[in-house]
């Protein structure tokens, strides 16, 4: 049986392109709403903001905003995870760290690059998804666009919690809270959304809708409209054992290979 799960969510006002000013704030947010969690999420791109100054803004994984994550994570005993900019061998990648309290690390390169943005003209989009054990829990954590295309959170692999870490603008917000429920739903999997808040540098604005959602498709916790801040939610194993048991969906699901 899963232990229930503790989920520490920010929905933060990023600083456009101020790595230093980013950490802070998650820092400030830490110190005031981390004691007994488990896991700590943050927005895409946490530490810049959205940008396409791939090669201005872009750290190495032994830079400042991944060691800030695996010293969170020390401190707080949680998994932290949340994308950030990151060049490897001249290539640059929105990709996703997971850092847990031993010191490990793991990522996940965002395999759908915005187009609307011209993110494919600055990135690598990554080719693999990343499958994370964490407190008995099975995790596939995922990037923003990412949530569009329900191929590749499709549940053939029986994870138990989707996340999404986002920079979602407000004009899609409709999309962005219909389509998590449906990830909830179809997967019959807990969703944890991440979304920033504010305005960026290129005047785009964000509502957040940060939310935790049940394998149901109902709300088990979630941040207010254009607040910046922390919320928890627990997330039960035993709730999604009953659920897949009594109404077990997921036998009958089409069988498919990704290409």
């Amino acid at each position: 049986m899963r232990e229930p799960l503790s989920i520490l969510s920010l929905q933060l006002d990023l600083v456009w392109e101020d790595i230093p000013a980013n950490l802070k704030k998650v820092q400030d947010e830490l110190d005031k709403s981390s004691k007994d969690v488990d896991l700590i999420v943050l927005p895409e791109m946490f530490s810049t903001g959205f940008t396409m100054n791939a090669e201005g803004m872009a750290e190495s994984m032994d830079g400042q905003a991944v060691q800030a994550m695996l010293k969170w994570s020390s401190q707080t005993g949680a998994a932290v995870t949340g994308s950030l900019i990151i060049e490897e061998e001249g290539r640059y990648y929105n990709r996703l760290i997971w850092a847990e309290p031993d010191g490990s690390l793991k990522s996940y390169d965002k395999r759908h690059l915005f187009t609307l943005a011209e993110e494919q003209k600055y990135f690598t989009p990554g080719s693999e998804r990343l499958f994370v054990e964490w407190k008995g829990w099975r995790i596939l954590p995922l990037i923003c666009y990412d949530l569009r295309f329900p191929v590749w959170s499709r549940n053939a692999d029986m994870y138990d919690l989707v996340l999404f870490v986002a920079n979602w603008p407000e004009r899609r917000s409709f999309a962005w809270n219909q389509l998590l429920i449906a990830r909830a739903i179809e997967n019959q999997s807990y969703v944890v959304g991440v979304n920033r808040v504010g305005h960026d540098g290129n005047k785009v604005n964000f509502k957040g809708n940060s939310v935790v959602i049940d394998p149901m498709g109902e709300t088990v916790a979630s941040m207010p409209e254009d607040k910046e801040g922390a919320f928890k939610a627990e997330i039960s194993g035993k709730y999604l054992k009953e659920i897949r048991q009594k109404l077990a969906f997921l036998n009958d699901r089409d069988e498919f290979m990704i290409i």
